[in-house]
């Protein structure tokens, strides 16, 4: 199991665009082989700043979904509405803890 976190950040004019596309795709994400959750968040005190969070299985499956016809028509939309670089972390479980 592997999690995946991206930030991205977009110009204000773009946020409820982002936030519609996001709504219309989330399923299609989900449902990509190898992706077991994703989540989009909102940053408080900055805005235009989300973050995505998702579940893979492994790296090959994340790979495979950012290969994807998917992936490329969703970052294309997308791409010209940052008004910052995306960063991205890939990160494997350690310890958990019910909240």
């Amino acid at each position: 199991m592997m999690i995946r976190i991206v930030q991205l950040t977009f110009a204000d004019a773009h946020c409820t665009g982002f936030e519609a596309l996001f709504e219309t795709l989330r399923n299609d994400i989900r449902q990509f082989p190898g992706c077991s959750h994703l989540e989009l968040w909102k940053d408080r005190s900055r805005p235009g700043v989300y973050c995505t969070y998702s579940i893979w299985s492994g790296p090959d499956a994340l790979d495979a979904y950012r290969h994807s016809d998917l992936f490329a028509q969703t970052w294309s939309t997308i791409k010209p509405w940052f008004s910052a670089k995306p960063d991205a972390w890939s990160l494997d479980r350690i310890a958990s803890a019910n909240l």
